[in-house]
């Protein structure tokens, strides 16, 4: 790893000790007071879009870079969760009557905005969340896509339809797609720009209303882009913003949404899950992973190292759908390994508002504990550390390196449980049998990947693996930037589908109007209920040698 900073890498740093007490979640640092600027953005602005009161509580957010704080950001209360449903709800029965193309004009002006706010976004995202500009760069492409797509194609996906009637010619069968209402979007903070907005747009593009809870981390991701959509037209009130602690305000949303999209810890999903269950409304959620890659024994060495680095070490691994379980081939073992680590060991690391750098900062003291956690008990277990293994306070706070594990066994957390950072475990195996075999062995069905130079078996491959998406000759990118698609896990991956017909659809409620003509369907022409039952049946069965649906 190449670091622009000075220090050496074994020298220790006492951030806490400079810049004040960190406290896991939050991340709260008392000692220098929050800036008015951020990115050149006016903070008091975006706060002042919370749901929350004059007097609220606050909570500080910090820059994962320094630690510096960056906003003081007012807490809702319950009652202020209440009031921002009371109020989308009234603003949603305005919009459900604009037309979707109407509504699609809306989000094409943001996708415009967003376009003109570039630089000011990509800064505020590395302050706020610590990833390299590329990374960055990633989830601002993301928004535009989903932006883009679904502006495109919403109008024709909530037409109505026609369909057959049980009697031919005689029903008049129509499907009408109806907004669900008000939606509630609970928002990580590893993607704080497109997973806060990119359900929003489908959701808001179908009719409804949204309430959305970023999490305390990267609050003001959020809001600069709830402020991007006012700017392109959003009526006043369809989106609103809580802030708060996920224990308190996650059931006060399933309470009163109509439909609840979340992105988080598959823990966290189960117990949100039941809510809905019992509050009977439909939910999406897309929860953790444990992906893997497989390597074939054909695979392009040095093409399928440079993918790999990309795949593991985006965002510094705390991606949904990057990669932390290698197999690889025992015929390219070595040579695949080979060229891995030294793309690795050349990665650039650094704390800089700019670009240049591979891989940026974990996001908080817990998840940086975490990382060394399943390291430490990785190495004390057994496994070697081929690359990385350490912290590097010489750059940040809060960076650890580029991590190759290997020798992981069952008995690791590592080896199971999701990491979600810069931290990969790799496997010999001895055929593509085992390699799937492997893969599968997890409870998880998130992302897969394959890299290999034959495509159509590299195909073959994937329809195997139990994962939601499945990218051949990449590790993520291809199968999350094509919107077009559905996008969603397996098993304790999640439920449902983000991106694709679906990624829309869901955000509505179908209903189905027969209009019944000349007949009614009941015994006619003076037929006994026994003739009129033999009718119906061999028209019935001539309808199938017909071919008819």
């Amino acid at each position: 790893m190449t670091p622009r900073s000075e220090p050496a890498p074994d020298q220790v740093i006492p951030w806490a000790a400079i810049l004040g007490t960190v406290y896991g979640d939050a991340m709260t640092v008392t000692a220098h007071p929050a800036p008015s600027q951020v990115a050149g953005i006016d903070v008091a602005a975006l706060v002042a879009q919370v749901v929350a009161g004059p007097n609220a509580e606050t909570l500080t957010s910090t820059s994962p870079f320094t630690l510096e704080p960056l906003a003081d950001v007012p807490i809702s209360t319950d009652e202020d969760v209440a009031l921002a449903f009371e109020t989308a709800r009234r603003a949603q029965q305005r919009w459900a009557q604009w037309t979707p193309k109407e509504r699609a004009r809306v989000i094409l002006r943001f996708h415009d905005i967003m376009l003109e706010h570039r630089t000011t976004t990509l800064d505020l995202v590395q302050l706020e969340n610590g990833k390299a500009r590329i990374h960055a760069s990633e989830e601002f492409m993301d928004v535009l896509l989903t932006a883009r797509h679904y502006a495109q194609v919403a109008p024709g996906l909530l037409k109505s339809l026609r369909h057959r009637g049980v009697l031919p010619g005689l029903t008049k069968v129509q499907e009408i797609r109806h907004p669900k209402g008000v939606v509630g979007i609970v928002a990580p903070w590893n993607y704080p720009l497109t997973l806060a907005v990119s359900d929003a747009i489908p959701a808001l593009l179908a009719g409804n209303a949204v309430v959305l809870k970023p999490d305390s981390q990267t609050p003001l991701t959020a809001l600069w882009a709830v402020r991007l959509l006012r700017e392109a037209g959003l009526p006043e009130g369809l989106l609103q913003v809580v802030v708060g602690p996920g224990a308190r305000i996650g059931p006060r949303m399933v309470e009163q949404s109509d439909y609840l999209m979340f992105t988080g810890s598959t823990a966290v999903g189960r117990e949100l899950a039941e809510q809905c269950g019992r509050a009977l409304i439909d939910c999406s959620m897309e929860l953790g992973g444990k992906n893997a890659m497989l390597v074939l024994a054909d695979a392009d060495i040095d093409r399928a190292s440079e993918i790999a680095v990309r795949a593991c070490f985006s965002n510094s691994g705390q991606l949904c759908i990057s990669m932390e379980r290698m197999y690889i081939n025992e015929k390219v073992y070595d040579a695949f390994l080979e060229a891995f680590l030294n793309r690795i060991r050349n990665m650039r690391m650094h704390a800089d508002v700019a670009w240049g750098s591979d891989m940026g900062s974990l996001i908080s003291q817990n998840q940086f504990d975490t990382v060394t956690d399943h390291v430490e008990d990785a190495l004390a277990k057994g496994a070697t550390a081929l690359v990385g293994g350490k912290p590097r306070p010489d750059i940040g706070p809060l960076f650890f390196e580029p991590t190759v594990l290997e020798g992981v066994t069952k008995d690791m957390r590592a080896c199971i449980t999701e990491t979600f950072g810069p931290v990969v475990s790799v496997y010999k195996v001895s055929n593509d049998e085992e390699a799937i075999e492997r893969a599968n062995d997890t409870e998880y069905g998130l992302n897969a990947s394959i890299l290999t130079k034959d495509t159509a078996h590299g195909r073959k491959v994937g329809a195997r693996l139990r994962a939601g998406t499945v990218n051949v000759n990449e590790g993520y990118a291809s199968a999350w930037g094509t919107t077009a698609a559905p996008m969603g896990g397996m098993g304790a991956s999640g439920l449902g589908r983000r991106h694709g017909s679906q990624g829309l659809l869901k955000y509505t409620e179908s209903q189905t109007v027969a209009v019944q003509r000349l007949l009614v369907i009941g015994p006619q022409l003076g037929m006994s209920d026994e003739k009129w039952s033999d009718f119906m049946i061999s028209s019935l069965a001539l309808m199938k040698k017909m071919g008819m649906s």
